[in-house]
């Protein structure tokens, strides 16, 4: 019989959401409105404004506060539990810290996290799978596809419906098992679909090729003028290029909307247009940091791997890293400027290969 975690052989499971913003609040307000037991790991003020007012839930059928068992890390939590389920809902950037704190936290029964309890990552890009299969035995990949947004110390808001999201679930690098299918019942019993699926990383490959346009988005705010989308589709030639040279899989367009056309709809709080993605709200909260190494800088290197030019998803994260080390602030540069600098790569890089050849 093949090994498995051990919360796949028990009756019921708690959900421990390491990183508790827009994704994992998302996931563990839903969680916990379908009565799972959850616990919300955070830190600095969002763990203040947990703990002392709860999580304040904005969803399209009102305003939801879940006061739920809140941490700052697994010292706090003490020993885990043998029917825990890890979910990494962390930027990739703050990945590396969170896997070292947690995989060696003891669990009931013996061994340890990595050893013993499923990890999911539930989170954009995909190096933060290969970065917990260095640590953990169980690794499950999620290609997250939910509206959501947190900007305050203690409120998230998903704003979509009749779904909240749409959440491809499988076991990572490939494969399926029974602890996936019952992570995904739980999901789907909680205003989620949650496809079980063996290849879920060709779907997250194709969410990584839509979330080059986070930089964009973080740079110059939500992407509505032509100008703007027009450079968006040249970023994504050169993500696809990249890829098809990798002979990586991905998900095509008309897949993706045959698997999620209409089942979410978007239903602002305010009557609003669509808020920009999970980049600009790193910028907009001032965090110091974004998450571009892991969009844009992932199409980079691939691009340096197989000989492939990346000057536009260069041009992106690097200005995406200026902006959240100097703490610019979000959207404040205009689409226009960041065309003459996109243009102004591709005729550099054009130049440099000329002179090197």
């Amino acid at each position: 019989m093949a090994a498995t975690p051990i919360c796949a052989r028990l009756v019921g499971m708690r959900y421990i959401i390491i990183g508790a913003g827009a994704v994992g609040g998302a996931i563990g307000g839903r969680l916990a409105e379908a009565g799972h037991e959850v616990v919300l790991v955070a830190r600095g003020a969002h763990y203040e404004a947990l703990r002392a007012g709860g999580l304040r839930f904005m969803t399209p059928e009102g305003l939801h506060t879940h006061r739920l068992p809140v941490v700052d890390g697994p010292a706090a939590l003490g020993e885990l539990r043998a029917d825990d389920v890890l979910v990494l809902a962390v930027k990739t950037q703050d990945s590396e810290a969170a896997l070292e704190a947690w995989g060696p936290s003891p669990v009931a029964g013996g061994g340890t996290a990595a050893e013993r309890l499923p990890l999911v990552c539930a989170q954009n890009g995909v190096e933060s799978q290969r970065l917990a299969l260095r640590r953990f035995r169980w690794v499950y990949g999620v290609c997250v596809w939910l509206p959501a947004t947190f900007v305050e110390p203690g409120v998230v808001s998903a704003a979509g419906t009749p779904l909240t999201g749409i959440l491809h679930l499988g076991r990572y690098p490939h494969g399926t098992d029974e602890t996936a299918r019952r992570i995904a019942a739980d999901l789907e019993k909680s205003r989620f679909e949650a496809p079980v699926v063996p290849d879920v990383a060709r779907w997250q490959y194709a969410k990584l090729l839509g979330n080059l346009a986070n930089s964009i988005e973080a740079v110059t705010g939500v992407l509505t003028s032509e100008e703007g989308l027009a450079l968006f589709r040249r970023v994504r030639a050169e993500g696809e290029a990249v890829l098809d040279a990798a002979g990586i899989a991905y998900v095509g367009e008309e897949e993706q909307k045959r698997t999620r056309g209409g089942k979410i709809r978007f239903e602002p709080f305010d009557g609003s247009e669509r808020g920009a993605g999970s980049s600009w709200q790193s910028l907009n909260r001032g965090t110091g940091t974004i998450e571009a190494d892991y969009l844009n800088g992932e199409i980079a290197l691939l691009g340096r791997l197989h000989g492939v030019p990346t000057p536009l998803n260069d041009l992106l994260q690097r200005l995406a890293n200026t902006f959240a080390r100097e703490r610019r602030e979000a959207g404040s540069l205009s689409v226009p400027e960041l065309v003459r600098l996109a243009d102004e790569a591709v005729v550099s890089y054009d130049a440099a290969v000329t002179t090197a050849d």
